[in-house]
């Protein structure tokens, strides 16, 4: 079977996004801004995973575009838990480098596709 970049990406990103989540609720006490990044940040892979169930290639985009807004969205949870001190510079740094990256493949795909319609 043929390695899929994105759909692995963004599997292991919602195990640190999980992962997140409980040094958020159980470290911190944060329950409100945490759950909206694990509903984001669980979503872009489980619309990526639905894309490749789709039944035709439109479907396929469309779920694809929803990875893409799911990844924006995340981004701007974790901006906002920096910001207001929830995560550190460093905590931050690295999940936002990885949320950016699958943004951009994410584009990549969309912007071909479209290309091809």
């Amino acid at each position: 079977m043929k390695e899929n970049i994105i759909q692995e990406k963004s599997f292991l990103f919602a195990v640190r996004v999980v992962n997140l989540y409980k040094y958020l609720t159980n470290t911190k006490k944060e329950f409100v801004l945490s759950k909206q990044l694990l509903r984001s940040g669980t979503s872009i892979g489980a619309n990526i995973e639905e894309s490749i169930g789709g039944r035709s290639d439109k479907e396929f985009l469309f779920k694809l575009e929803i990875s893409y807004k799911e990844a924006r969205e995340t981004i701007y949870w974790l901006k906002l838990l920096k910001a207001t001190d929830y995560i550190s510079a460093n905590e931050f740094e690295s999940v936002h480098k990885e949320a950016e990256e699958i943004c951009k493949i994410l584009a990549k795909i969309i912007i071909t596709l479209k290309g091809k319609t």
